[in-house]
């Protein structure tokens, strides 16, 4: 049959709608081919911003003589990891297992009853530091399907059985206890340092990742504790990593990772989980201490966002590619003599300084990629350089754009956009922030009004939620609802987070699986509680149910989380680096969290105490503003005090007195520095 990939809603899928190999969708028509041919199904699982998913694809899938020896011996399939993150999830632990390590492209074979009995990741066209080719492995496969097919099975058998029962953490957790909390999340603490790359930031060795939710752990803890060497440890990070060449100095923006353990080489792929989590960990350090870097990356990274990353329809994009015409990094890297050419010899000479571009260079074939190890001696002649380059930039050959539409994703911009906007006084950035949030409510529904992963050019795709599109999306809509004071996202992100409970809960655990009780049945159900690259679904709920039961009083949802929050003590405690979510949302509830009820109209002492309120630095803290009488339960018989514009600060629904004073409110909440003011 040929390739079936062209209707596709995936941009990744659709990158492979020309290759010779009779690719499919992932779905029971494949399985049921694959039984009657009497073949096995060859995964290959990737996604559109993939820079050695590109390299595979040209050297093997390409190849004609390759597609039809595995066109005649396999059915295969191609999946968009971040459309289907459930079918990824279960073949990337078989892979894992079998290999020791993961990563994409994934290829995998399977049985027509989709057990694994084989996998790995990147396979070369020739056989390759004692990997063979890809061609080599096709036909070593077909062959022992052919001649061996009872220990193929038997090994399917025996992996399947495995993957069914590996549990994601035990049961029977202790609950949380308040006494014990502040001690575990100071030891995770000292656990994290002694990771910590103090020359250079970051963690571990090369190549170094951005530790966003990490980060945020750290800085929650810091504005709790006032512990120095938490504070330490993410500002030594941020602050490299925006002066590295990981951030995109002319736009604004942050690429996957760092090649290197000095932040000078980044994979060059732009995520916009990456660009939404970095975003609120910025502008949560610029609130605690003020730092014009923290600003200045806030203010550009926002506007990457908003310039590059939206769809035409006000939702955010999925990624920009790591290539451009097959050449990774060809759109950002330069020379001296490619900057003299746009900006003159004095010009020229002055920018390739400051941005460290050499004759060497520092990436490949003598061209470098931009730094900037030192603020500008003359800020605006900088702002001149990088207005003038950065249209030169736009000139040059583009990266591909991922132009689907995921719920989690956005759900983590539209947070960090909203959040910022009220931090550093930016409507527009708020308005942006609801108007995809709106999107999402309108468009990611299911004819039963359940939420969807994806979209694209504003139709929607098959593909169920996940738990962290559910864990994700109702917290945009959480801090939607508080920066706007519209009660009705308040109700949708319950409805989400209810689903969650509903659909989604481990009773062995309190925790939750990946997906829905009623979703595709697969050889396992996934769960993960460990954070990866975005947050863990199951971190990303119970965070989300705790700002909920802070903003509601509702003692079940608050229960939830701390059922949820109970097993992750164990990964917290032993495995910090890969749990930051979990340990952000433990600083919270240990500190409450705060919930912040600003009484007053319209009018400017109300909005004072409103700004007040959000340059606090509790963690996990909620604020809500509204009117006399307001029955939103937090603004429920508080009223004006002296007939004045007053915020209440509780725990738990138990307030100190109020207060009129914006000053004296931003000091009940550990505010740092005043309220940003244009």
């Amino acid at each position: 049959m040929p390739n079936r990939l062209a209707s596709s809603t995936s941009p990744y899928l659709q990158q492979h709608q020309d290759n010779p190999v009779d690719w499919q969708e992932w779905g029971p028509d494949a399985f049921e081919e694959a039984r009657q041919r009497d073949v096995p199904v060859l995964l290959s699982v990737g996604y559109a911003a993939c820079h050695w998913c590109h390299v595979m694809a040209h050297e093997s899938f390409e190849d004609a003589e390759v597609a039809a020896y595995l066109n005649e011996h396999f059915v295969a399939v191609k999946v968009d990891r971040e459309e289907r993150p459930d079918v990824d999830a279960v073949y990337m632990a078989a892979t894992q297992a079998l290999t020791g390590h993961g990563g994409w492209p994934m290829t995998a074979f399977l049985t027509a009853d989709g057990e694994p009995f084989y996998a790995g990741t990147y396979f070369p066209p020739e056989p390759r530091h004692g990997m063979p080719s890809f061609r080599q492995l096709l036909e070593a496969v077909s062959g022992t399907w052919g001649t061996e097919r009872s220990r193929v099975l038997e090994a399917a058998s025996r992996i399947t059985s495995a993957l069914a029962e590996r549990t994601a953490v035990a049961g029977g957790a202790a609950p949380l206890d308040a006494r014990l909390m502040p001690t575990v999340l100071a030891a995770a603490v000292t656990t994290i340092g002694r990771q910590y790359d103090a020359a250079r930031g970051g963690f571990g060795r090369a190549p170094k990742f951005p530790p966003s939710m990490v980060l945020e752990a750290l800085l929650r803890h810091h504005a709790r504790t006032g512990s120095d060497e938490a504070l330490a440890m993410a500002e030594g990070t941020l602050r490299a990593m925006a002066a590295g060449g990981m951030y995109d100095q002319l736009a604004g923006g942050f690429a996957r990772y760092s090649v290197d353990a000095d932040w000078i080489v980044p994979h060059f792929e732009k995520m916009l989980y990456d660009n939404g989590l970095l975003l609120r960990a910025y502008a949560h350090w610029w609130r605690l201490t003020g730092d014009p870097v923290a600003e200045r990356v806030v203010r550009d990274t926002a506007g990457f966002l908003l310039r590059d990353m939206r769809s035409r329809e006000g939702a955010f994009i999925s990624a920009l590619d790591a290539d451009t015409d097959g050449v990774e990094g060809l759109t950002y890297a330069w020379t001296p003599a490619q900057l003299v050419e746009v900006l003159g010899e004095d010009d020229g000479a002055w920018a390739a300084q400051l941005l460290g571009v050499t004759d060497a260079g520092t990436f490949e074939h003598g061209t470098s990629v931009l730094q900037l190890r030192a603020e500008p001696d003359d800020p605006r002649r900088w702002g001149d350089v990088r207005r003038r380059l950065l249209a030169a930039r736009d000139e040059r050959p583009q990266p591909g754009r991922d132009d689907k539409v995921v719920a989690a994703w956005n759900g983590l911009a539209i947070s960090a956009l909203a959040e910022a906007g009220a931090i550093l006084d930016e409507p527009q950035w708020i308005s942006a922030a609801v108007e995809a949030a709106t999107l999402l409510d309108r468009l990611h529904r299911d004819a039963d009004g359940r939420l969807l992963r994806v979209s694209r050019d504003g139709v929607a795709g098959a593909p169920a939620a996940v738990l962290d599109d559910l864990g994700c999306v109702a917290d945009a809509f959480l801090v939607v609802h508080q920066v706007t004071g519209d009660d009705a996202w308040l109700t949708k992100a319950g409805t989400l987070l209810d689903d969650a409970l509903d659909r989604f809960r481990d009773d062995a655990t309190g925790g939750f699986f990946d997906t829905a009780d009623d979703a595709e049945s697969l050889v396992m159900r996934p769960q993960d509680p460990g954070d990866n690259a975005s947050p863990s679904g199951w971190s990303a709920v119970a965070t989300a149910l705790l700002s909920l039961a802070s903003l509601t009083g509702s003692a079940a949802h608050r229960t939830a989380a701390e059922e949820a929050l109970a097993p992750l003590v164990p990964l917290v405690a032993e495995h910090p680096r890969f749990s930051g979510q979990a340990m952000a949302a433990l600083e919270g509830w240990v500190d409450g969290p705060r919930e912040v009820a600003v009484v007053g109209g319209d009018d400017e002492a109300t909005e004072a105490l409103e700004r007040a309120a959000w340059s606090g630095t509790a963690p996990g803290a909620v604020v809500v503003r509204g009117v006399p009488g307001s029955a939103h339960p937090l603004l429920a018989g508080r009223g004006l005090v002296g007939g004045a514009p007053a915020a209440y600060v509780c725990r738990h629904f138990v307030c100190d007195a109020p207060t009129t004073d914006p000053a004296a409110l931003a000091a009940a909440l550990g505010a740092r520095r005043a309220p940003y003011l244009r």
